[in-house]
């Protein structure tokens, strides 16, 4: 195993932290024709009337990233260095001549053997043919006598030194060497486990997920071939490790990017709270929505992040894996599927099993643990769907009519399928689309609706292609779809929804404008509708309760405050902004105002969205 000095690894710590400062604007310095091509083609682009913003964004994006650009020039760099390498010397058969005529009668052991090796025939054949070789005309380009130099200053400042290792061993003959292995989905021999108190792990040049590619010299790729190869090797045992390729692949990413990997917190975490950090100085606390730059990955219990746009020094966070088996753990004392014997073992119920069905898609939802999502941060974009959710009566319906008609230009919505049979004087396609019951099973079956469900016989549902039609208008879609179809409108590329919860008023001021509605003896159902215009109230405070109070006893009020909170709670890694409607007038505010600051500010999707 090479070790570097101090001096070498604080070399390469610089190096590796000026990599990582590279800005976009040196990123973008690319001597590309076809690259500068496609840049020029997206100006002229965002000067049409007609091009679709959005793509334009996302297009300009990633044409920006350091990591598109900086692959755009080792490409050059590997086109340009094609050609062979200019050998040093030519003259090398005179030279050996030379040499043997020195060597063959000196009197130094060393000496005598190197004269040996030069008259050996292959010897003499390769000096013969790399001079016949060099020979030949060589054309250099300056980009490429660049791309060597560089080579040569990256192999004599040993960069490469660490992604293979020589692990050498003394073992007992009689002594198993104390570890597991598997071969992982890319075909490589990778370490499993290590176990306790064995010679590996007393000596500690192992660890899990190493990928053993030689013993002895011997490549071995199964564990057949390491167990024959370690028979064979009795006492002196010499591995060959490499890194494991997931593990490449995520350090290769972070490179790349610059470090720049950023995830968002979908729980709350308290280092002083956790049991399992070995040290509560080095953890780094968060907020359910913070955005955690994540700088390593390699421990597989713990990341190393910070804060985005804090300066504040890296701390540990619970890694997606351990998070994910601290809140899947069950002590025994709470664990009521296991019984134990009167021989003191654990009895386990038959677990059944069931055959998924997507419509049962919300039950198994329940078993998702989403703790972290990779997002990336883009500039200002208009979004495609606006998502309006909360519970029953608090004012999605009339929310979203106010806000198609305050600017029909800039807000729609879709028109429901039914397969009911049309009435009189409806037409197709103004309040209903009317399709054959069979031909709207179908398609419910090949997933082209959003949602359904089925009322006095007939099935209604909001397919996909209207949301379409909608977009394809320059329109942001209105929707007020069920929670249940978050999770395929946030996984959507397409749709990009911007999703606000429409919270509903605390219990106290329910209770109070109900008592003064009793108070006064006015109407309790003062919201009245008109589909033509808006939405009219008769009393300011009673504006946007709508027929949320009227009515309603204590109890159906503490059920309805609740259901939003637990609302609220299940779907709150799918929202982008919470408004609790205590008044109309003021939430319509809010909801525009969220909606503009999209158009002027940056803002944090999730990155398969992008890539």
């Amino acid at each position: 195993m090479v070790r570097l000095s101090k001096k070498e690894q604080q070399d390469k710590r610089e190096l590796l932290s000026s990599i990582n400062q590279m800005n976009i604007g040196e990123s973008m310095n690319v001597d590309n024709d076809a690259y500068q091509h496609v840049k020029n083609n997206l100006e002229d682009l965002e000067d049409r009337a007609g091009a679709n913003e959005t793509d334009l964004v996302f297009l300009r994006g990633l044409l920006d990233s350091p990591a598109v650009t900086q692959l755009i020039k080792i490409t050059d760099s590997f086109e340009e260095v094609a050609a062979p390498l200019r050998p040093v010397s030519l003259n090398n058969k005179q030279l050996i001549s030379e040499i043997l005529e020195k060597c063959t009668v000196a009197r130094h052991p060393d000496a005598r053997e190197l004269a040996r090796i030069l008259t050996k025939p292959h010897v003499k054949s390769l000096i013969e043919t790399h001079d016949e070789v060099g020979e030949q005309p060589v054309k250099d380009s300056p980009k490429r006598i660049e791309f060597v130099n560089n080579l040569i200053d990256i192999e004599n400042n040993e960069m490469p030194s660490e992604t293979i290792k020589m692990v050498g061993l003394r073992r007992n003959p009689n002594e198993p060497l104390g570890l597991t292995v598997e071969v992982d989905e890319h075909k490589q021999l990778m370490v499993a486990r290590i176990l306790s108190g064995g010679m590996i792990d007393r000596q500690g040049l192992l660890h899990p997920g190493d990928v053993i590619l030689e013993v002895n010299g011997v490549p071995v790729s199964t564990p057949e071939g390491l167990q024959e190869q370690i028979l064979l090797a009795k006492e002196s045992v010499t591995l060959k490790i490499g890194p494991s390729l997931d593990e490449e692949m995520k350090s290769a990413r972070l490179t790349m990017s610059g470090g720049q990997c950023y995830m968002r917190a979908l729980f709350d975490y308290d280092p002083n709270e956790d049991t399992l950090l070995p040290c509560k100085e080095i953890g780094l606390g968060f907020s359910h929505g913070d955005i955690l730059q994540i700088i390593n990955v390699k421990d597989p219990n713990w990341w190393q992040a910070k804060h985005f746009g804090n300066d504040e020094q890296t701390g540990l966070i619970p890694s997606q894996e351990l998070e994910e088996r601290r809140k899947a753990f069950v002590p025994p004392e709470a664990d009521y599927v296991h019984k134990i014997s009167i021989c003191g073992t654990r009895i386990s119920k038959k677990k059944r099993k069931t055959l998924y069905k997507s419509k049962s898609n919300g039950d198994y939802d329940k078993a998702d643990m989403q703790l972290y999502e990779e997002v990336t941060r883009m500039p200002p974009f208009k979004r495609k769907t606006l998502i309006l959710i909360g519970v029953q009566g608090v004012g999605r319906r009339t929310l979203k009519n106010r806000l198609i008609n305050s600017d029909p230009e800039k807000f729609g919505t879709v028109i429901p399928h039914t397969s009911r049979a049309p009435r009189v004087l409806e037409e197709n396609g103004k309040g209903y689309w009317f399709m054959d019951r069979g031909e709207m099973e179908q398609e419910i079956n090949g997933n082209q609706f959003l949602e359904h469900g089925e009322h006095s016989g007939n099935l209604y549902g909001t397919h996909l292609d209207s949301i379409r039609e909608v977009i394809k208008q320059g329109k942001m879609c209105v929707l007020d779809c069920a929670p249940s179809a978050l999770k395929m409108l946030h996984n959507s590329t397409e749709f990009m929804p911007y999703v606000i919860f429409i919270a509903a008023p605390g219990m106290e001021q329910l209770k109070q404008i109900y008592a003064e509605r009793r108070a006064t003896g006015g109407s309790q159902r003062n919201l009245t509708f008109d589909r033509q215009s808006s939405i009219r109230y008769s009393s300011r405070r009673a504006r946007t309760l709508e027929s949320l109070a009227s009515l309603y006893e204590d109890d159906d009020l503490v059920s309805t405050v609740e259901e939003s909170a637990l609302l609220q709670r299940k779907y709150e890694k799918y929202i982008d902004a919470v408004i609790v409607n205590e008044d109309f007038d003021i939430t319509f505010r809010k909801v525009i105002e969220a909606l503009d600051a999209l158009s002027h500010e940056h803002q944090w999707v999730p990155v398969n969205w992008i890539y």
